[in-house]
């Protein structure tokens, strides 16, 4: 798949399908030899952190001017009526997350403030029981102020000194009760409808996160496990990948990998080749399997290309890599990795964040936060480095998933990596 996959095609989603209403159902592990060990055993212990949005880590929320005006409570309903008339025919409220009506008491205080000393009509709309409700019209720009002063006037109650005046206003919703609240004090009335303009909804995390957290200390254990063999058959630095698929039978282990920079298959090991790193390994095992089931059922032996030199050394070459590949993969009608789960040692790099949105994983955990290379994270570089890139969830991506940084216990320190080595 070339770069320009990037770009959105109409076909893929643009993000996970949001969770349904059924009740998870937990079936545990499915039986495999190479994970039976650290099973029957204490598992080691983890909490899951949930990465955060590039939109989210800068917080670019847009604050905007908007008019609002006000009317006598018996009028309300007309006045909303006829503003929503002025809006394009068909089009829904721009601003769901602001309430429409606010009573004088609920205003914030500066902007209560402003309006009992604007006007003696002000004062008393403030200082009395109040028969009036402030109203929001929605972004100047969407309106003509002449038009709304002339939609107004022909309403009973109204046909004299029209209020309208400009606030700032959030245009995106919060993400937060708490950030609500704070923009309910500062701004207009705000709503927190539990979602999440700037993310993935809150509902799809915590139910993504129930679904993986048992399991996860063992897939990042089987990690662990290959990223020391890899470093101890001097293949490649103490970096591991586990592939799992997640049904009804169970969470299956299909494909494993460890980085591989260090083979000099023919005298020829290029260390800074990407293709070698332990995630584009693993994911092109996975690959292989499905082509080995589709060759097989046509009756075409599965069989290595035979290359002079293999640039992607995405053969097994460790005896648990070896063990995982001959296995046969549960679903063999599967497109690559979707849907499926990642769980790797260290955060991947930019090209491998790549892969593993083409190859359209669904989850992908990593242990160890790579800041200086990772290409996962949201948060920005150090030493001058430049901003994360969050490329599991980006607008402009035309493939979005849910990814976590795994705070390990129990789960054996790595060989150490350089903070600027691409995993």
């Amino acid at each position: 798949m070339t770069a320009n996959a990037v770009v959105n095609d109409g076909n893929a989603p643009t993000e996970p399908a949001p969770a349904d209403s059924e009740p998870l159902k937990f079936v545990g592990i499915a039986p495999n030899p190479l994970i039976n060990e650290f099973k029957d055993k204490d598992r080691p212990s983890g909490v899951l952190i949930p990465l955060k949005t590039t939109q989210e880590v800068r917080q670019d929320h847009t604050i905007v001017p908007a008019y609002i005006t006000r009317a006598p409570t018996k009028s309300a309903n007309d006045v909303i009526s006829s503003l929503r008339a002025l809006r394009p025919e068909g089009s829904a409220n721009p601003l769901p997350h602001l309430r429409t009506c606010a009573k004088p008491s609920d205003l914030p205080a500066h902007i209560k403030t402003q309006f009992m000393n604007d006007t003696p009509a002000g004062r008393q709309i403030h200082t009395a029981k109040s028969n009036w409700i402030y109203i929001i019209v929605g972004e100047v720009k969407e309106f003509s102020q002449e038009v709304i002063i002339q939609t107004l006037t022909g309403i009973e109650g109204l046909q004299q000194d029209i209020f309208l005046h400009v606030i700032p206003i959030p245009l995106l919703a919060p993400t937060s009760q708490v950030q609500a609240a704070m923009w309910s004090s500062q701004f207009w009335p705000t709503v927190y409808r539990k979602n999440n303009p700037l993310g993935p909804h809150p509902s799809m995390v915590g139910r993504g996160t129930e679904e993986i957290k048992a399991d996860a200390p063992v897939f990042m254990a089987l990690a662990h496990r290959v990223a020391l063999e890899a470093k101890k058959a001097g293949i490649g630095e103490a970096m591991g990948a586990v592939v799992v698929m997640r049904n009804d039978t169970g969470s299956h282990v299909i494909g494993l990998a460890g980085d591989a920079r260090w083979h000099q298959e023919y005298g020829m090991g290029i260390p800074i080749n990407t293709m070698t790193h332990c995630v584009l390994r693993a994911i092109s095992m996975v690959a292989q399997k499905l082509v080995r089931h589709e060759r097989r059922g046509a009756g075409v032996e599965f069989e290595h290309a035979n290359l002079d030199y293999d640039a992607f050394q995405d053969r097994p070459l460790l005896d648990i890599e070896r063990e995982c590949f001959l296995q046969e993969h549960p679903n063999k009608e599967g497109y690559l990795c979707h849907g499926l789960e990642l769980y790797v040692t260290h955060e991947p790099c930019v090209a491998c964040s790549m892969g593993i949105l083409h190859s359209r994983m669904g989850k992908v955990v990593f242990s160890r936060h790579m800041p200086r290379t990772g290409g996962l994270s949201s948060d920005d570089r150090p030493d001058g480095g430049g901003r994360g890139l969050g490329l599991f969830w980006r607008r402009e991506l035309n493939w979005s998933l849910m990814a976590w940084e795994w705070e390990r216990k129990g789960v054996p320190e790595l060989p150490h990596v350089d903070p600027t080595t691409h995993v």
